[in-house]
């Protein structure tokens, strides 16, 4: 057992989703999977284990920022053998054509965090979706009829920044949206030779000034949700 998360070995599917909000975790075990059992509840970072499709599906909150995420990310992967980790999360557009709501494919993802400069000595990793979950995901999104733009974002350490416009230098060059956590997901994932993918909803864009409330963004955003469980079904 991990000293973050409170299940016993065999609790935890080898498939997990991983929103950043606990409530979201809680809410797509008793929406959108069957028979779903909650395994954690340390820290109040709550983690469910259910049926989609007939598979064994786990949901587990993960916290905000690199810190947070590693830490339950290193522990699936250590602690319970998980195999394919799929962050369901919101993020901030940078792109004028995104509204709220859109879905979010993360490709690749670049950071201001210096985690990968430390552990590479200086140099840079580029940090990637594994292929194939992405192409399924891709698939999914199609045959759900939601247009899914697939592309790279933004792993930023700060959520209030002093500057204003330093989000503009990344949109200049087609990154499509600022987030917390897929740089770290992804440079594990690498690590342990596991698979992983960010699916991401547009809660607010930098560009225009619209956000969405902390109500939709804990409840109303499914289709990201869909395309994840699909893709993995």
């Amino acid at each position: 057992m991990s000293i973050h998360i409170g299940a016993e070995k065999g609790d935890i599917a080898d498939t997990v989703l991983l929103p950043g909000d606990p409530k979201r975790a809680q809410f797509i075990a008793e929406n959108l999977l069957t028979d779903s059992v909650r395994y954690n509840e340390v820290r109040g970072m709550y983690g469910f284990t259910g049926k989609y499709n007939g598979r064994r599906i786990s949901v587990q909150g993960t916290g905000m920022g690199i810190p947070s995420c590693s830490i339950y990310i290193n522990e699936l992967i250590s602690e319970y053998n998980v195999q394919n980790l799929i962050r369901v999360g919101t993020c901030g557009a940078i792109q004028a054509d995104l509204d709220i709501g859109d879905v979010i494919l993360g490709m690749a993802a670049s950071t201001d965090s210096q985690v990968n400069k430390i552990n590479f000595k200086g140099m840079d990793f580029a940090p990637s979706a594994d292929f194939s979950l992405l192409q399924k995901a891709f698939n999914a999104s199609k045959e759900l009829q939601i247009n899914a733009r697939v592309g790279s974002v933004l792993n930023a350490d700060s959520f209030y920044s002093d500057d204003p416009d330093y989000w503009k230098i990344w949109a200049d060059y087609g990154v499509l949206a600022i987030e917390m956590e897929t740089s770290a997901l992804y440079t594990l994932a690498a690590k342990f030779k596991r698979s992983a993918l960010a699916v991401l909803t547009v809660s607010d864009n930098i560009v225009s000034g619209e956000a969405a409330t902390a109500d939709q963004r804990e409840k109303s955003f499914m289709n990201m949700i869909k395309i994840a469980l699909e893709a993995v079904k």
